[in-house]
């Protein structure tokens, strides 16, 4: 997949093209990437997504913006996943924002892109002061010669799947509500880096996975599989317990930290880049007296999570596809 930065100047070719934040890549985005491939195919043309970095309420309100379901990696390696063959990241910044609406469909879209057949979401807006819509869009295709086309919600139960349900779901530990959003597991992934080592201490060993943001959507302490480098993991994924959160029995203040404890595995892994796929939470973070508490309480979650494997056998893997930045 090839991933380009900013805002595009000149096209190399015409694309089929979506834009939006795609946060979490859940299934309402996985579908309309299919719609997408589809338009593509079809027309022959490449498929192209454009996502913004930051997210625009991330930018204007970034105390009151939403937590991230996926960190700008995760992201690009699930749309890589889905088959996307183009990604462009623009840039969301002052000057971006007041890109008026008509000139990001004739300098973006048109020149920059050359995109052919457009698909936004029923509620998409874009340009200064969100004047542009579907509708807008519409209204220029003719004479700048591409087709749009708007994607309706997408329901699972009922329920219409975007970002912020998941994030509900998160906040709520249904991780099953979450599974059946995303059709997968939620993860997070990120690089093991070195720790206290106070698990090793105890008895229980972990990994420590550095967060890419310190408002993770999600706390607690889980059954989770890890996966990572085919030759480090194997047979991958891994079953383990992990702590996300901020550790009170250990820290009076910090930022949140997400530990893995990996059953019968004893590699150093440091350096190594893993996914960490959540199943089922076993319980709230708590603080303890003293660590021979806790480390009993650690025994009891190894415990309930082998129990759970050993009966519901899940499976959480992914492919990636390699990226090529330019």
């Amino acid at each position: 997949m090839r991933v380009s930065h900013g805002i595009p100047v000149q096209a190399e070719a015409p694309v089929a093209l979506t834009i939006g934040n795609f946060d979490g890549v859940h299934l309402g985005h996985q579908a309309m990437l299919a719609r997408l491939k589809d338009a593509a195919a079809r027309l022959e043309l490449a498929t192209c997504v454009m996502i913004f970095e930051p997210h625009p309420r991330e930018f204007f309100a970034p105390d009151k913006a939403p937590t991230r379901l996926t960190s700008l990696r995760e992201k690009l390696e699930l749309l890589a996943a889905a088959g996307v063959e183009r990604v462009q990241i623009c840039r969301f910044n002052f000057d971006f924002a007041k890109i008026q609406a008509e000139d990001f469909i004739v300098r973006i879209l048109q020149h920059g892109l050359a995109a052919r057949w457009i698909l936004v979401g029923d509620d998409f807006r874009f340009g200064a002061r969100r004047a542009g819509d579907f509708y807008m869009l519409k209204a220029f295709s003719t004479d700048l010669g591409f087709d749009v086309e708007e994607m309706p919600g997408y329901t699972v139960d009922g329920l219409r799947v975007s970002s912020t349900a998941v994030r509900q779901a998160l906040a709520c530990d249904d991780l099953d509500l979450v599974q059946r959003l995303l059709g997968r597991p939620y993860s997070i992934s990120g690089r093991v880096v070195s720790g206290d080592k106070l698990g090793k201490k105890i008895g229980f060993p972990t990994a420590n996975i550095q967060l890419k943001h310190n408002r993770p959507p999600l706390s607690g302490i889980f059954a989770v599989e890890v996966e990572g480098d085919a030759s480090t993991f194997s047979p991958s994924p891994l079953q383990g317990v992990a702590s996300l959160g901020l550790r009170p029995t250990v820290h009076e203040h910090g930022l949140p930290v997400l530990e893995v404890h990996l059953f019968d595995f004893n590699r150093e892994i440091y350096g190594e880049h893993v996914r960490v796929h959540f199943l089922l939470k076993l319980r709230d973070e708590e603080k303890y007296p003293d660590l021979a508490s806790l480390t009993k309480q650690i025994g009891q979650d190894v415990w309930d999570a082998k129990n759970f494997f050993s009966t519901s056998r899940p499976t959480a893997r992914i492919g990636n596809k390699l990226l090529r930045s330019n």
